[in-house]
């Protein structure tokens, strides 16, 4: 094992200038992050420098067998934390060989919101709160719970410390690590209310940005619970009763937001968003509904509803928004398998362009 683990952080630049670049996608299901690797000649540091490459769409679900490949456009560089040296990870977004997106690329849409002058002019900034779960390879059920059984009642595990109440400490601190390596915004983590369930937090980001380096989170996340041996369940209510479920509470503002005066534009956008509060919910994530119940700090899915530093709203403004009159608010509604490209993209296109 000692020499499987010598290769695997063996430093190329000592013998090449060739790099190793893991070109990252998304696949047919919106949730199944997929990923290959190639070589390159050398350090690439502009997407726009690195090559398109294919993939074969009818084993993710994305295209059909007689006509199955997709085109990778690469969109973002990170530096790759697994492999180091300039090494590094590519976040892409998938078309056609006739150049148009297949359906299930979001980010292109997406794009298209982010570049509107209207919204560019605004610099819109999201802090993303990605909750997540740890579960038993082999079984859907969350770490350091016994199989079939249950712990004892929430209450000591969110932000909680001992081997009783913190389980998976080391899964997220490296993967903490792993991000600001990367070069992602993380701000921050915390245990959840329920037992093996965490958070990791995002932003504040600009615009597309956002959801490549969510996206990109998530993936390292995934590799990360792989060579744990756990796997990472970003289901809304991983489990029935009464525990929490995960969510992904979207942090917004914009530049008029933050300026003087920005709690009026803060209401106005609000108000916005509950008139197309059957749109959002329909796009902030599957399985939703388990979540959105009105109890365990949400509120109900059927029900728009806001309020100031209330966590069973719909959309919660903070305190200190509302003392300085500017800041930003936070909607509370999507869930953990929301697709950060469609949620960002929306919100801005609803409180912006709406």
């Amino acid at each position: 094992m000692s020499l499987l683990s010598d290769l695997v952080n063996l430093n190329l630049s000592d013998s090449t200038k060739q790099i190793i670049a893991e070109y990252i996608w998304i696949g047919g299901s919106g949730m199944d992050i997929r990923s290959k690797a190639r070589t390159l000649p050398g350090p690439v540091s502009d997407p726009s420098k690195l090559p398109k490459w294919n993939y074969d769409g009818s084993s993710t679900g994305q295209a059909a067998g007689d006509n199955s490949e997709v085109i990778l456009y690469p969109q973002a560089i990170f530096r790759d934390p697994f492999r180091r040296g300039d090494n590094i990870l590519v976040m892409c977004d998938a078309y056609t060989p006739a150049g148009d997106p297949i359906p299930t690329n979001k980010r292109h849409k997406a794009a298209k919101i982010f570049s509107h002058p209207n919204v560019a002019k605004e610099v819109p900034w999201y802090g993303i709160e990605q909750e997540y779960t740890l579960m038993q390879k082999g079984v859907n059920w969350p770490i350091g719970w016994p199989i079939g059984g249950f712990p004892g009642p929430q209450g000591p595990y969110y932000c909680g410390v001992g081997a009783d109440k913190a389980i998976g400490r080391d899964i997220v601190d490296a993967h903490y690590k792993a991000c600001l390596y990367a070069g992602i915004g993380i701000s921050g983590v915390n245990g959840e209310v329920m037992p093996g369930q965490w958070e990791f937090q995002v932003g504040p980001v600009e615009g597309i940005s956002a959801g490549d380096q969510v996206w990109v989170a998530r993936y390292l996340l995934e590799r990360i619970t792989e060579i744990s041996g756990v796997n990472v369940s970003f289901d809304p209510k991983p489990v029935p009763g009464d525990w929490n479920g995960a969510g992904a509470h979207c942090n917004y503002s914009t530049k008029t937001m933050r300026n003087d005066g920005g709690l009026a534009v803060i209401k106005k956008a609000i108000e916005k968003l509950q008139v197309k509060h059957k749109e959002h919910i329909a796009a902030y994530g599957e399985g939703n509904e388990r979540r959105l119940t009105g109890k365990h700090e949400t509120a109900d899915i059927n029900t728009f509803s806001w309020g100031v530093a209330n966590r069973g709203a719909s959309v919660r403004v903070g305190r200190d928004t509302e003392k300085e009159g500017k800041g930003y608010f936070e909607d509370r509604r999507p869930a953990s398998n929301m697709d950060p490209y469609v949620v960002t993209s929306m919100i801005a296109e609803t409180t912006i362009l709406g």
